[in-house]
């Protein structure tokens, strides 16, 4: 469970979804709609609002309402659009408690910002060539551990692993001394496919439900130490943080744009009609900003990454998440994480209050939210994602 709901406030044609409990529900979990600073509690007005489909909320998840498919996802939200949820009881959601939304079956990491891939290059390998020949051929990913996957507000220990030698000294085991964020959005799956049968780059909205935002922690002196030659592994499965609120597809059609990757994309790979978004995110830490990202900048997207998921014939399971990877600029204060921002650590960075920071220490907050272009010039909120770092062990 995490904690409150936040202060966040949707667009009344947005209509996010997520998984809500409070004191006076006893922590027993409901779907619920967010309509401007309210929750609406779907769960109990199903039955007069979609009639049709009230069992797919009886659960208080969302897996029902992602395994429904399309045609359902689309029934559901003209159904919320037309109605007068006024007339329907809801909650502030400062007042509620959010819960992890669905269940998260398998989870992927993309690495799709050509910015972040070529400064973690130089960084990380100096001298050599930055992106590897197959980066702009092919949307570039890993797979992390779905069981970690947590809810905004839930607290992140920090990891304990295997650190790098010094000289000729043997590794040490210890808890990781570059603790590192990493902005990301991510996707939620809902219409599983069939295995075999790949995933067409045209068919993302007939797959993927909505967005969330995601942090993918990582431990940067673990990763470095065991990414030889394979990984990441126990350098990123120890959490992954995701928002409580799934912003539907549906909401993000005036985001949409063409990526750089378009033009010269293979034909598996090609969208007739492009899924690059116009979103922004900001992180935080401890209240202070740390970066503006524009989501534009991104190579690949999201229909393209799924296509590439798929393209080997493996299925898609309601609930599977896949990350955009680090959300990344081209100006030095669009870094989506401190490995980039910092240099590695190398050049920390001045914070506004005057002090410097190179890694995440103990007791800090790391906040990552976002916008998406709307209708008119307007911006919709995509809410939030927050985490403290908890000591080692204990």
């Amino acid at each position: 469970m995490s904690d409150s709901g936040g202060d966040a406030s949707f667009d009344h044609d947005e209509l996010p979804f997520g998984s809500f409990t409070s004191l006076e529900m006893r922590g027993v979990p409901r779907v619920g709609v967010a309509v401007g600073a309210q929750v609406l509690d779907l769960t109990a007005a199903a039955a007069v609002l979609v009639p049709r489909h009230s069992e797919l909320f009886e659960r208080g998840s969302l897996d029902p309402l992602l395994a429904s498919g399309a045609a359902v996802w689309a029934e559901v939200r003209a159904a919320l659009q037309s109605a007068d949820l006024s007339a329907h009881r809801t909650f502030p959601i400062s007042d509620v408690q959010m819960l992890l939304p669905f269940t998260v079956a398998d989870y992927v990491d993309f690495y799709a910002s050509e910015h972040h891939a070529t400064r973690a290059g130089q960084i990380l390998r100096p001298g050599s060539q930055a992106l590897a020949p197959n980066w702009r051929a092919m949307p570039v990913g890993y797979h992390g551990r779905a069981g970690t996957v947590v809810v905004s507000g839930t607290p992140i220990r920090r990891p304990t692993g295997q650190l790098p030698p010094v000289a000729d000294a043997p590794p040490e085991v210890g808890p990781t001394r570059r603790l590192d964020f990493e902005a990301e959005v991510g996707y939620v799956v809902g219409a599983a496919s069939t295995p075999g049968h790949p995933v067409s780059v045209d068919a993302f909205a007939d797959h993927v439900f909505g967005v969330c935002l995601l942090n993918d922690w990582s431990a940067r002196d673990i990763q470095g130490w065991e990414s030889r030659p394979l990984g990441p592994f126990l350098g990123k499965s120890f959490a992954t943080s995701i928002s409580p609120w799934i912003v539907p597809l549906a909401a993000l059609q005036s985001s949409r744009r063409p990526v750089p990757s378009a033009a010269s994309a293979l034909p598996y790979l090609r969208e007739s009609s492009p899924w690059g978004l116009d979103l922004m995110l900001e992180v935080r830490v401890d209240g202070q900003l740390i970066g503006r990202l524009p989501y534009t900048a991104m190579h690949w997207s999201p229909a393209q990454m799924l296509a590439h998921l798929t393209s080997n014939g493996t299925p898609l399971r309601t609930g599977d998440l896949y990350g955009s990877g680090t959300v990344s600029g081209p100006g030095d204060d669009e870094c989506g994480c401190l490995l980039e921002a910092s240099r590695n650590g190398e050049r920390p960075l001045d914070l506004p209050d005057g002090t410097s920071l190179a890694w995440l220490e103990d007791g800090m907050e790391v906040v990552i939210s976002g916008t998406a272009a709307g209708p008119d010039g307007t911006r919709l909120t995509l809410g939030e994602v927050r985490g403290r770092i908890l000591p080692a062990g204990g």
